[in-house]
Parts: structure tokens; C-alpha cells; sequence
């Protein structure tokens, strides 16, 4: 091939776009796990005077819309698998947030329910969210189409996780 052929010149210059494909910055799945360090990280003083962890918080608001959940419920709104869930669950009821038991209509099911402390929480937990979006740059609308567009992404990845091998991989 000689120096001027259209297709070396394809092949040269498609090369650094490929490339950059491979960039650390390029990569969605940075973006996000970069994101979802500092949302725990901004999280962190917020809730450090009600006694939370960001993972102690998600569970108590998936437990403050509807008590009791059974850990599979908490797994599945959480994403979490039960290896995760289970000292999780553990710590909060050793802090005396929630309490662990069999189902009476179902012995294989372990029911969570939230304690008295672990209720009382709900009302001064009202202000976390306002509290981080305080010192944020972004307006109310920004926020929920955010919000929107990540849970519409989460919905579509999960589609494609529970699909499995069906998605091609590299070579």
C-alpha cells in the first residue's frame, strides 16, 4: 500500500479515536462510580448526627415507607445482594434501629422492622435531602431530571445485566 491510499489513512487516523475509547475520562463507568464516592462523602455529615451510614440511611428509607420488609423486599429496592444486606442489617440492629425476626406465616422469610428509635429518626431525617441539595450548583429541575435520567439508565443496565452473556464482549 502506498502512502496515499484512502484506506491506510482510515486505519492511521481511526487508531487515536479508538484509543480514546480507553481513556479513563471517556468511560461512563467512571463517571459514575466517581459520583457515587462523593455522594457518600457528601452524605457522610449530613447524617453523622442522626447516627447514619449512607447504606443505614437507604435502608431506613426504604423501611420509613413501609414496615415490616422482609430482607429479600430490602435486597431487591436496595440492589443489594443478602451477603451485603445481612451485616448491614446486623450493625443497624445492634444500634437498635430495627429488628430482625421469622416471618410467623413463613419461618424461611426474616422479617425487618424498624424500632421505636429507629422510627423516631424519620421526622429529623426530613432535612437530608434539602440539606444536600443546599450546597449543590444545580436548581430544583436539574436535580430531578438527573434523578429521572439515572433511574431511566439503571432500569436499561439491569435490563442488559439480567440478560447476562447475551451482550457481546471483547475478544
Amino acid at each position: 500500500m502506498s502512502r496515499t491510499d484512502p484506506d491506510l489513512k482510515t486505519q492511521t487516523s481511526a487508531a487515536p479515536d479508538a484509543a480514546e475509547f480507553l481513556r479513563l475520562d471517556n468511560q461512563l463507568c467512571f463517571a459514575l462510580y466517581a459520583a457515587s464516592g462523593l455522594v457518600t462523602r457528601a452524605y457522610r455529615p449530613i447524617l453523622e448526627p442522626l447516627g447514619l451510614t449512607y447504606p443505614q440511611y437507604l435502608v431506613m428509607l426504604v423501611l420509613w415507607e413501609r414496615t415490616p420488609r422482609t430482607v429479600s423486599e430490602l435486597g431487591e429496592a436496595l440492589n443489594l445482594d443478602s451477603g451485603t444486606l445481612t451485616p448491614l442489617l446486623k450493625r443497624m440492629e445492634a444500634a437498635g434501629l430495627v429488628n430482625r425476626g421469622r416471618d410467623p406465616a413463613d419461618e424461611r422469610r426474616v422479617l425487618v422492622t424498624l424500632t421505636q428509635a429507629g422510627a423516631a429518626l424519620k421526622e429529623p431525617a426530613k432535612g437530608v435531602p434539602a440539606a444536600l441539595a443546599c450546597g449543590m450548583a444545580m436548581s430544583p429541575e436539574e436535580l430531578t431530571d438527573l434523578r429521572a435520567t439515572l433511574q431511566d439508565f439503571a432500569r436499561r443496565l439491569k435490563g442488559v445485566a439480567d440478560e447476562g452473556d447475551s451482550y457481546s464482549r471483547p475478544a
